[in-house]
């Protein structure tokens, strides 16, 4: 799942605060799926207690998954469907792979898919010689570009329109001029093409209900519904979380989710899914195949993170990060980004490449306060960095500096002694009450700000000095 690359995670973000096209971007669309959530909440009224209810669903689905799961798998197949549980990535692959020798498929479309780019399908189709064309304009965007998705549901929000022009004419070989309906206009008869084409579609799945079998599928856009009844083969891939036992619980989730998402009453398509077309049916796939991934999610259950399967892909929580705001999405190294991304990209991949994901967080708690279903984001990333330091993950040098600090703070006299040396040393590095080159560990803060002096007096020395005054 991890897309880290070969840069480690300093150096993804050093990369993206030299990105000046990315920092413009970024706030830009965050601004303005941020505020349209806060007139889309305003005006349901009664918001806190709309949270509840959908964090209520959502926890007790999670708390009866194995059941739920159970049901919609046997209402899938009475739909005349085919289920495959995948407990990793690979198995997963495995079963598009073999579909696709079945049916000797040359070419895939696809519609918006987080859990495709988590088990890295498109690479592994593409190696067996499979054209993979993804239909979601912000998805067909960063595939031109080479890159992975930089947000849940603005997978293409870190670039600008002027970059999406210079991708579409490299794509059309003529040039395409910087205009939003001209550039649509190309992305739509471009894609209009690969539609008709396609030997099998592939969609991820918003949610599926288990009382029906049904796969819902929201989007803006009508590419999921080309991508789902066109080719002759539907392949739906959905994370075992994300599921409602009814449609009056769906109500109540997708009120929430494209209030949060894009500040919207209801997406312009909110398509139910119930497998393949029958034989009285005009349209759809002759086939349809529910692919329901674990890939880690199982081991969530029962822990101290177990709310995250909560979790409804909104970006809510994405759109007020200050740290995703300078950064953008791809310095995460993973898929998933933002603060959902940093509590649960490590649970799913672990903490050797994604560790220092819980600390890229202010803690300043605004994830928490927008999320739809209520997921204490900021407790469950100081329980992260808990765990990662009681596991092991931190260097010698943090260890060490950590215990030194402990043992200073619970002895008075040396701790005085080592703020003294410290003011004493740090005022030679200092100039016009600035330090522009710091030492050790301060260097890391000095190569981008200036650190200030520190005072002539220190804290303890002024309260002596009050107290023995007063």
């Amino acid at each position: 799942m991890s897309v880290a690359g070969e840069l480690d995670f300093l150096k993804r973000v050093d990369k993206a605060l030299h990105d000046p096209q990315m920092r413009s971007a970024v706030p830009f669309t965050q601004d303005r799926l941020r505020m349209g959530r806060e007139q889309a909440t305003h005006e349901l009224g009664n918001m806190e207690e709309w949270r509840e209810a959908a964090s209520e669903i959502r926890l007790h689905t999670i708390e009866n998954l194995d059941s739920y799961l159970e049901q919609l798998a046997t209402n899938v197949r009475k739909n005349g469907g085919h289920v495959h549980f995948a407990f990793k990535a690979e198995d997963a692959v495995s079963y598009v792979s073999e579909i696709v020798r079945k049916k000797g498929a040359r070419s895939v479309i696809k519609s918006k898919s987080m859990v495709s780019e988590e088990i890295h399908l498109n690479k592994n189709l593409e190696e067996m010689g499979v054209k993979v064309v993804e239909s979601d304009l912000g998805e067909y965007i960063i595939q031109l570009a080479g890159e992975t998705p930089s947000h849940l549901i603005a997978p293409a929000i870190h670039k600008t329109k002027e970059q999406v022009a210079e991708l579409f004419s490299k794509e059309a070989g003529r040039k395409i001029p910087v205009d939003t309906n001209q550039l649509l206009q190309f992305a739509r008869e471009k894609l209009r093409k690969e539609f008709l084409e396609a030997d099998i579609g592939i969609s991820g799945c918003n949610f599926a209900v288990a009382e029906s079998g049904s796969v819902v599928l929201i989007s803006n856009e009508g590419n999921a519904r080309l991508t789902t009844t066109l080719p002759k083969v539907h392949i739906a891939i959905m994370g075992m979380e994300r599921l409602v036992p009814t449609w009056k619980d769906l109500d109540v989730v997708i009120s929430m989710l494209t209030r949060s998402a894009t500040g919207q009453k209801i997406t312009s398509y909110v398509t139910g899914i119930n497998g393949a077309r029958l034989h009285e049916d005009m349209d759809g796939p002759e086939e349809f195949h529910l692919i329901i991934l674990d890939n880690g999610r199982s081991d969530i259950l029962g822990t101290a993170y177990e709310e995250v399967l909560k979790c409804i892909r909104c970006g809510a929580c994405v759109n007020v990060c200050p740290v995703y705001r300078n950064i953008g999405g791809h310095a995460y190294g993973s898929v998933y980004s933002g603060p959902i991304g940093a509590v649960l990209a490590p649970l799913l991949e672990g903490y050797e490449e994604l560790k220092e994901l819980p600390f890229a967080s202010s803690l300043c708690g605004a994830c928490t306060d927008v999320c739809p279903v209520k997921i204490p984001l900021h407790d469950l990333l100081i329980e992260h960095r808990k765990d990662v330091v009681e596991q092991g993950f931190i260097t010698k040098f943090e260890q060490l500096t950590f215990k030194g600090f402990t043992f200073m703070a619970s002895h008075p006299f040396v701790y005085e002694k080592a703020i003294k040396m410290a003011h004493t040393g740090l005022s030679i590095f200092a100039k016009d009450g600035y330090i522009a080159n710091g030492p050790g560990p301060l260097k890391g803060w000095t190569e981008s700000r200036d650190f200030p002096k520190p005072a002539k007096q220190s804290f303890r020395d002024w309260w002596k000095k009050e107290t023995r005054d007063s």
